[in-house]
């Protein structure tokens, strides 16, 4: 009877365990991004990739725990699916670390005046995943932050602000 108990308990602590750290830890950073400007969107993007790590994370464990697998199983099955969460968000981080390293370097803020390819204006809005940009005759146009730092743009107002700060001029 204790031989048929011991995997349903290990599986139980398991999947308790796992989700245990999944919620604060999908809260700490929900809050963390929600603190930077990230959309609502985002926040929950991010919560359902923790939740789908921590089912692959159960059901490789499962596995393990059944005998139905190897460790290995185990571990390439969670690999995969890693690799597969990263890739879903390839597009989404390139874009927050690009907006991150556009507001860090002091490159664009609100209320600057830009020319990025055929769209000129002034930014109202810099978010993690993009930049909104009003031009001249009141259109908003939104652009990816990986866009913007690939560039070419062309900020007309922050050249005091950048020519101090790199001392170029």
């Amino acid at each position: 009877m204790a031989s048929i108990l011991a995997p349903i308990i290990e599986t139980v602590l398991l999947a308790a365990s796992a989700f245990l750290i999944e919620e604060p830890l999908g809260f700490i950073i929900g809050r963390a991004a929600k603190r930077a400007g990230a959309s609502s969107t985002l926040i929950r993007d991010i919560r359902v990739a923790l939740r789908i790590i921590a089912i692959l994370v159960v059901a490789s464990g499962i596995l393990s725990i059944t005998g139905l697998a190897s460790e290995f199983t185990a571990l390439t099955i969670s690999g995969i699916g890693a690799i597969a969460v990263s890739l879903a968000l390839q597009t989404t981080l390139t874009n927050i670390i690009s907006g991150f390293l556009l507001l860090t370097d002091g490159i664009v803020r609100v209320n600057d005046e830009v020319e990025f390819g055929s769209v000129k204006g002034k930014i109202v809005r810099v978010a993690l995943r993009n930049t909104w940009i009003m031009s001249e005759d009141g259109k908003i146009a939104v652009i990816s932050n990986s866009n913007l730092s690939n560039g070419p743009l062309i900020n007309r107002t922050a050249v005091s602000r950048l020519s101090k700060r790199y001392e170029f001029e």
